[in-house]
């Protein structure tokens, strides 16, 4: 079956962490860009980090360099989402997504919030 399947999501505290999973399945996730998107409330869904097939090519929005890392592991066919220094502007549902066959996951919700 062809899917992504996130998990990590959760309520967080302002300035906490967080680390989301993404999970491929049924494509050959080893070859594939990754993306992780999220959309806030009211607003569109943008992108915020890349990262290559062999993670040699890395991007973030702006909004959230120095604080967000994402890597994967290829032998697990699995993205990560390492979320520092958490800001409530941060609240949003968070979606893994494979571009070149435009998969996305089933989103996981992330709140920032005292």
């Amino acid at each position: 079956q062809v899917q992504l399947v996130e998990s990590g999501g959760g309520l967080v505290q302002p300035g906490g962490s967080l680390k989301l999973s993404c999970v491929g399945s049924g494509f050959p996730f080893n070859k594939y860009l990754m993306q992780w998107h999220r959309q806030a409330p009211g607003k569109e869904r943008e992108v915020v980090a890349s990262i290559s097939s062999a993670s040699g090519v890395i991007n973030y929005v702006p909004s959230v360099k120095g604080r967000f890392t994402i890597s994967r592991d290829n032998a697990e066919n699995t993205v990560y989402l390492e979320m520092k220094s958490l800001k409530s502007e941060d609240t949003a549902v968070y979606y893994c997504h494979a571009p070149t066959s435009n998969l996305w996951g089933q989103g996981t919700q992330v709140t920032v919030s005292s």
